[in-house]
């Protein structure tokens, strides 16, 4: 057997070419299509958002209207989605909203169309959908009666109204789009390559995105916003923090919420965020959660030279918290953020498809006698 030079997780290997994201990790940067993460977050829309990474430009308004109607649109579920996720209501959220995705295929009367713009309309209208999925098992696990979209609010106020049940504060909604927009797309992640390699065998949109979806769902990847803030509620007060650190990572545990493979910096989403938590906690006159917080963050700052900072979903915990939010659908809005990423790198793969299919080098034995079964001992 040949000498190879083995890449673990594929790490610094460079995959293909896109125009979707660019992460510059050593200065803490984000750009989705050339535009910096900061403009977007402060300036955009998530609609406009989903518009750019799946088109490549910003819309001009009409487009931007169209896309918006649109979406607003598309949101409805079907009767037999809602019968579906009231029969699973009792599975964990990501679980639901994976089924559900794969599941959406059956009501897609197009589905031989494989064309682009079908696979591109396929991806937005998942993503119109997605928060009334994510809505609709919430509130059915509750014993409440699912309420129907509001095509007269925005993708992010309208997921908090089928949520709550009435209409969001308009600063609240805001959090929860920039939120959106800050998860948008993030390079080839474990969730976007996973898509890409199921898009590379010539499946269907709906295969793609439910695999990213699978991919989210570990801790490793997309559960650590819930993690977080698990581990601020074991801390309690912010006087227990340094003594909580230092007992879990010296029994060999894990900080949650900081590191990054990419990041050797602070993450750029998680200085916006953290802005945006500090102003919540006192809009909100409920600062417990920004000041434990906080202080877990002092108590990492000797990591910082290692590259080990606060990342998108150390602050993201927290937030969503302070808004009422079930604890368990965190790594849920986080894949309904994603899917436009996702529809973006698949329709990427497409345009240039090469079937993904990397090598695996053999370190077991050979030509290995087989033994009768009433022999072997």
């Amino acid at each position: 057997m040949a000498d190879v030079t083995i890449h673990r997780g594929l790490k610094e290997i460079y995959l293909d070419r896109t125009k979707s994201s660019y992460i510059d990790g050593k200065n803490g940067k984000l750009y989705y299509r050339g535009f910096n993460i900061n403009e977007l977050a402060n300036n955009s829309t998530f609609e406009e958002v989903s518009y750019l990474l799946i088109h490549g430009e910003l819309p001009s308004k009409s487009e931007l209207a169209e896309i918006t109607k649109w979406m607003a649109d598309a949101r409805e579920i079907p009767s037999g989605i809602i019968t579906l996720i009231d029969s699973i209501k009792h599975l964990h959220p990501m679980d639901v909203l994976r089924t559900i995705i794969s599941a959406l295929a059956a009501f897609d009367n197009n589905l031989a169309d494989e064309s682009m713009d079908a696979n591109i309309e396929r991806g937005l209208s998942i993503t119109a959908k997605a928060p009334s999925i994510v809505a609709a098992h919430v509130r059915l696990r509750n014993g409440d009666k699912y309420i129907p979209p509001n095509p007269n609010l925005s993708h992010a106020a309208n997921f908090m109204y089928m949520l709550y049940g009435r209409e969001p504060d308009l600063m609240d909604a805001k959090l929860i789009d920039k939120d959106l927009i800050l998860h948008a797309e993030h390079g080839l992640n474990a969730s976007s390559f996973t898509a890409r390699v199921v898009a590379s065998t010539q499946s269907d949109m709906y295969s793609a995105l439910t695999a990213g979806i699978a991919a989210l769902k570990g801790p490793a990847h997309g559960g650590a916003a819930e993690g977080v803030m698990k581990q601020a509620q074991e801390i309690g007060d912010e006087s227990n923090t340094a003594e909580y650190v230092n007992n879990l990572l010296s029994s060999g545990g894990r900080i949650m919420g900081f590191g990054h493979r990419v990041y050797k910096t602070a993450d750029p989403r998680a200085l916006i965020l953290k802005v945006d938590a500090k102003n919540l906690s006192e809009r909100k006159g409920n600062p417990k959660w920004f000041t434990i917080l906080q202080s877990l963050a002092v108590c990492m700052e000797p990591y910082e030279k290692k590259g080990i900072c606060e990342n998108v979903d150390f602050w993201t915990g927290a937030i969503y918290n302070l808004l009422e939010i079930p604890d368990d659908i965190f790594v849920s809005i986080f894949a309904l953020a994603r899917i436009p990423g996702w529809t973006a790198q698949v329709a990427e793969q497409l345009n240039n498809n090469i079937l993904i299919r990397p090598l695996l080098d053999y370190v077991g034995e050979l030509d290995k006698p087989y033994v009768a079964i009433e022999e072997r001992k």
